[in-house]
Parts: structure tokens; sequence; C-alpha cells
């Protein structure tokens, strides 16, 4: 039977995204890997809810295509579908290019900083073999940049494109070096941040984010019943 995070819901906020995000956190993490079943019977027993924001949670994770939704039959976590996750490379990529450019021009002081820290928890959280805090402390990397950019609503439109292409990182994080590898780099993309140079932020992160499309046939080997396309 499938086992839910044991945090109880915040009864003061609306029962479907958060039940949306547990599960969203769940799939990314691959706590619940592709083809697991999810029973909207087994979840609204789970979470001590009805039927309706368990479906609602559903639909959103379908929108995401993170499940496939078969009427009067199953949901299921859907395969990566490496064309999503390029496309969703692609589409970061484009955005972040430009986002570490205009920091390198001007940020707001106390953004180094505030980065490092993040950096920091990354370290600690690769020297304890923490992947999925790990991920949690990176994206919030990301967050910050468009943040600081004065674009977050960028950041909400890249991360509800980015479950597959988080799949496929949350595969390869544990390759050996890989996690101090993406530290590497973040330290890098601020160091040229703060010298000002937007031309060395921008090879750092085309770099950064290069990383795990560039290993896509080894993930593929290890693990061909995650991937599709």
């Amino acid at each position: 039977m499938l086992k839910i995070a044991s945090e109880r819901l915040d009864r003061d906020r609306q029962a479907a995204p958060q039940v949306f995000e547990r599960l969203r956190e769940m799939i990314v993490s691959l706590t619940l890997p592709p083809a697991t079943p999810l029973s909207r019977a087994a979840l609204a027993e789970q979470f001590g809810l009805s039927s309706t924001p368990i479906r609602d949670a559903l639909m959103r994770l379908h929108e995401e295509d993170l499940v496939e939704v078969f009427p009067q039959h199953a949901t299921v976590v859907s395969r990566i579908d490496v064309k999503l996750a390029e496309q969703a490379h692609f589409l970061r990529q484009a955005l972040e290019l430009e986002i570490v450019r205009t920091l390198a021009l001007a940020h707001e002081a106390g953004l180094v900083d505030e980065l490092g820290r993040t950096i920091a928890l990354q370290q600690q959280f690769a020297k304890a073999g923490d992947f999925a805090k790990f991920m949690a402390a990176d994206n919030e990397f990301h967050r910050q940049l468009y943040a600081a950019s004065g674009k977050p609503e960028l950041w909400a439109l890249v991360r509800s494109r980015s479950g597959h292409i988080d799949r496929l990182r949350r595969l390869h994080l544990p390759t050996p070096g890989k996690a101090q590898d993406i530290v590497r780099h973040h330290r890098m993309i601020v160091k040229a941040i703060e010298a000002g140079a937007p031309d060395d932020a921008q090879r750092h992160l085309r770099k950064h984010l290069s990383g795990t499309l560039g290993y896509l046939e080894q993930i593929r080997a290890r693990y061909p019943e995650y991937l599709s396309g």
C-alpha cells in the first residue's frame, strides 16, 4: 500500500494544493517511481480527506504530465518523457542565461551572501548524501536568481514544466562527483555575478544546466523502464 509522508496537512489551508505538493515531491524524488498506481480511495484514506481534493490534486499533476489518467480504470505516475525534459531544459536555459547576465550587470546588495548560504546548505547535504534536501536547496538557489531579477512568476512557470527534467536529474545525482559538480558550478556563477562578469556567468550557467542531458544515454541504459521518448 502506498505510504504518504507522515506530516499532517495544515487545516488552515486548502487541502488540494497541499496534496498536490506532497505527491509532486514524491514523484520528482522518485519515492513514487514511474508506473506507480495512485488510487483515489487509498489517497483519500491516508490524507483523511474526501475524494474531491484528491481528484483536484491528481488533475494538477496530470496538467504537469506527471501522471496518466485512465478514466474508469486507474491513475499512474507517468514515465519520464525525454522530449518534455529537453523542452524544459531549453526553456530554463533561455531564461536563466538572461537572468544571470542581468544580475552580473546589476544586483542588490546582499544577493551574493544569500546565494552563498544556500550553496553552503547544498554542500552540507551533499556530504551527508541527502539527495532530497540537496535538490530542494538546488531549486532554492535558482528560485533566488529569479526573485533577485524581479521575475518570480517565471520561476513558477519553469517549475511547473520541470517535473521530467527534475526526475532525470534525480536519477543522475547519485553519480559520484555529480553533487560536487553542481556546487562548484553554483559557486562559479555567483563569483561571476559578484565580479560583474556577465559572459562568465552565462558560460558557467550553460555548462551547469547541460550536465544531466549530456548523460542521457547512460541514464537510459541504467533505467530503461523509467524513460520514454
